[in-house]
């Protein structure tokens, strides 16, 4: 059993990652929107507004529809996974939200969840989307 001590250090790397993740993500959001696909995993799931879509050639597609955004995240939180709920995986739940504007459209408010795992590379650690939870806050108001 870990004790408290390095179960800290866990959380603190846990959201320095997320930090930078969501940095990274809304970014290439907003501006690189192309590029968005590299971020998940090959089977990843994105659920938007109840909407299920699955592997990267469906939500390259998906990302394609949207209108130009501009994205403001106010807040982020996130917690590590425990590794018996991940098969051993080092995941990390991720949740933001903020205001969206889409081009052409009012701004809405947002939530946003994210599961991240956790992916050796040579030089470092890339964390990938496993799950991505969307949804607008304010959807049924005019």
């Amino acid at each position: 059993m870990a004790t408290s001590v390095d179960f800290k250090t866990y959380v603190d790397q846990a959201c320095r990652a997320a930090e930078e993740f969501v940095n990274i993500y809304y970014e290439t959001m907003d501006k690189r929107r192309r590029a968005l696909t590299r971020l998940y995993l090959d089977r990843a799931t994105l659920i938007w507004n109840g909407n299920v879509v699955t592997g990267l050639e469906a939500l390259t597609n998906f990302f394609e529809m949207l209108p130009s955004s501009d994205f403001q995240v106010n807040t982020l939180d996130c917690q590590p996974v425990h590794e018996q709920a991940t098969q051993s995986q080092t995941t990390v739940l991720v949740v933001t939200s903020g205001t969206v504007k889409f081009d052409g459209n009012r701004q809405h408010y947002f939530n946003q969840s994210f599961l991240l795992t956790a992916h050796s590379t040579p030089n470092n650690i890339v964390w990938k989307i496993a799950s991505d939870c969307f949804r607008f806050q304010d959807w049924a108001t005019s």
